[in-house]
């Protein structure tokens, strides 16, 4: 994740910053842009919880999957609110952060809840993920991994 999210920190539910290369590296990365004030995306974010809950906690080992949360929340407040109620234990661009801007440029992001699932080169695998989720459950994860060229032993 070199390309896409070089020299930046993201931040955890908790607040804690993190280094986002060291945190993303070989991981297939979700791009999740979302707001708490979107009906979808607050039905969809507790669909994502258990996806991610069942990669990382209850798979060995755990998934190289992480997600980073893209807010279009109005503010630093309704971001953390919505973390705080609603989200997994994944990270999250600063919401003062103007990246956010270039990312949904970056990803033709026209409407949210979306799921970018991406490679360590912000290559889209695809944009479909919230979709793939939906219907086909954690059997996608296994699409992601082969599309991110990424060795790992993974089984789902």
């Amino acid at each position: 994740m070199v390309d896409v999210f070089a020299g930046r920190l993201l931040v955890g539910r908790d607040g804690r910053s993190v280094d986002a290369e060291e945190a993303l590296q070989n991981k297939v990365v979700g791009l999740y842009f979302s707001a708490g004030w979107c009906a979808p995306c607050r039905d969809f974010t507790p669909v994502l919880c258990d996806f991610y809950t069942d990669l990382l906690e209850e798979s060995q080992p755990p998934a190289p999957f992480e997600v980073v949360f893209v807010s279009s929340d109005h503010s630093a407040e309704e971001m953390a609110g919505y973390m705080r109620a609603m989200h997994g234990d994944w990270l999250a661009l600063p919401f003062h952060d103007p990246y956010r801007h270039d990312l949904k440029k970056k990803y033709n992001i026209t409407a949210i809840p979306k799921l970018v699932i991406v490679k360590q080169t912000g290559e889209v695998i695809t944009d479909k993920g919230r979709k793939q989720i939906r219907d086909k459950g954690l059997s996608c994860f296994r699409n992601w991994l082969e599309g991110a060229d990424i060795f790992q032993n993974f089984s789902s």
